[in-house]
């Protein structure tokens, strides 16, 4: 459905766009099932032979007429960490109209900025009949920078023509960022997942830039603009613009802490192609180093000190929304294995944090447990010892005793801890960011207000459906707005290295708080 080779050779992105316009008609469109990703500058985003693309006709097509690039402010900043996280950062914006020459400057002090450096513009256009909203043009900025030094705060200023933040008065405009450390180093991260656009959102965001966190992680369902959360083009309810309220309430946080997510079953936007994700692929630029960029853009992993972070694409192995279900065809499994394989042989990291949506383990009236994650991830959690596994999905905090073979091996009570090279792997559910919450079977019980209960009802989604089951590793419920903390301390070879992590309520009372602890290479 794209420009014929022939003629594209010969003609300018402009004029490849008015052949579109012309050549398809609305019910053509519409009948693609998908929304064209293209490229102000840079070339094609997706590449045509790859992407079903909805063409807009004359009618709906979005304006390319420029504004005076003085009256147009970025918005929405967020950073993300690129494949080494100690030397490369990519700064992502939004602007609300067509802009021309994006670019960033960056330096050590806000009155010596580099020149300015090219960005990116990816233009998502969402025509009028695809969800809730009428025609919707998304002007996404980003910069990749690379070369960075470990360790050190950058100064950094987004602009088009008409509009440089290195002049005065736009000084007010400058943020910040610091690369991840050459070695070990104490420092802090927060989590949660299922945030959405919300008062309580804010306020959690509000609260975890007072923790001073070095990296955010964000475990899927991220703006919510797909309420219904199947993955189908027959989800009702979709809004594109729900991500421009998102990035502009999570700004004051993502533009100095590197926002780095992974994606849930509301991530999968049907309407982009490929798998839903190319929606998302427009809005992030996140580290590269997964097994399949194309199917699965949300799996990568980065290091911080000597912690080891991953982060795994659920919508893969999920029974019970299966949209995604297959679509890496067990490759994603076989690069996990992979990474975790390198990173508990590597001699400089203690700690292996891995992150996504779907819960392991988690007792909620709502999702409850994925038998598609127990399957083909836990064997390796408790192969490759992993230290922490964080989840959404249920929208409220839980967290597991140690686990091994789907038994509780050690309980572990607030202010416990953990051996996971002898005990198992512990499980947190941070999933009360910001979306109406659910609800237990048992009573809430956590610090201050414990109710120990041994014997709790819940259920797993298996291929075959829901299965009960009775379990005794839920330890902590909290059915309340709230995110996790975590400080990662590092110590002498030989020594106990810690991740102490706590969860925060929405009010900063805390709720729990626990220890993982393992000797330092």
């Amino acid at each position: 459905m794209g420009v014929p080779d022939q003629l594209a050779d010969r003609m300018s992105m402009a004029e490849q766009h008015e052949y579109l316009r012309s050549r398809f008609s609305r019910r053509t469109m519409m009948r693609g099932g998908a929304v064209t990703l293209g490229a102000v500058v840079g070339g094609a985003f997706v590449p045509g032979a790859t992407a079903r693309a909805a063409v807009p006709t004359r009618s709906t097509a979005p304006s390319a007429q420029k504004v005076d690039g003085r009256l147009v402010a970025p918005f929405g900043r967020h950073l993300a960490y690129g494949n080494d996280a100690r030397t490369e950062m990519t700064v992502s914006w939004q602007v609300p109209v067509a802009v021309d020459k994006p670019f960033i400057r960056i330096g050590a002090h806000p009155w010596d900025l580099s020149h300015r450096i090219g960005a990116e513009i990816r233009t998502l256009y969402t025509p009028a009949g695809v969800g809730a909203s009428a025609d919707h043009t998304q002007y996404y900025v980003h910069a990749k920078l690379a070369g960075l030094k470990p360790g050190r705060t950058y100064y950094y200023g987004v602009g088009h023509a008409g509009f440089d933040p290195a002049e005065p008065h736009l000084l007010g405009t400058l943020g910040t960022f610091t690369t991840a450390p050459a070695h070990k180093a104490p420092f802090t991260f927060t989590a949660f997942g299922d945030q959405g656009v919300s008062y309580h959102g804010l306020a959690n965001d509000a609260l975890i830039l007072g923790q001073n966190p070095a990296f955010h992680l964000h475990a899927g369902d991220i703006a919510y603009a797909d309420p219904a959360g199947a993955g189908k083009t027959a989800d009702t309810g979709f809004d594109a613009r729900t991500w421009d309220q998102f990035l502009a309430q999570t700004e004051s946080v993502a533009k100095s802490v590197p926002w780095m997510v992974s994606y849930g079953n509301h991530d999968m936007e049907a309407w982009y192609s490929p798998n839903g994700y190319g929606g998302e692929e427009a809005r992030f630029t996140l580290p590269d180093n997964g097994p399949d960029k194309k199917n699965l853009p949300g799996v990568y992993s980065f290091v911080h000190g000597n912690t080891a972070v991953i982060s795994l694409d659920p919508n893969d192995v999920s029974f019970e929304i299966p949209a995604n279900l297959g679509i890496s065809g067990g490759t994603q499994t076989t690069w996990f294995e992979r990474q975790l394989k390198k990173y508990r042989a590597a001699k400089d990291i203690d700690f292996i944090v891995v992150f996504f949506h779907h819960c392991a383990y988690c007792t909620s009236t709502a999702h409850a447990s994925e038998g598609g994650v127990r399957q083909e991830w836990v064997p390796l959690f408790e192969k490759y010892q992993v230290d922490l596994v964080i989840n959404g999905h249920n929208h409220q905090y839980e967290r597991t005793d140690v686990i091994k073979g789907d038994k509780v091996t050690k309980k572990l009570p607030i202010g416990g801890t953990a051996y996971p090279e002898t005990e198992g792997v512990v499980y947190v559910t941070a999933g009360a960011a910001g979306r109406s919450l659910y609800a237990f079977t048992a009573p809430d019980s956590y610090e201050g207000h414990e109710h120990e209960v041994d014997a709790v009802a819940s259920f797993v989604n298996t291929k075959d459906g829901k299965v009960n089951e009775t379990v005794a590793w839920s330890r902590v419920r909290y059915l309340d707005y709230s995110f996790l903390r975590v400080d990662v301390t590092p110590a002498p070879r030989g020594h106990y290295t810690t991740l102490k992590v706590q969860g925060i309520a929405e009010t900063g009372d805390r709720i729990d708080h626990f220890t993982v602890a393992r000797r330092a290479k």
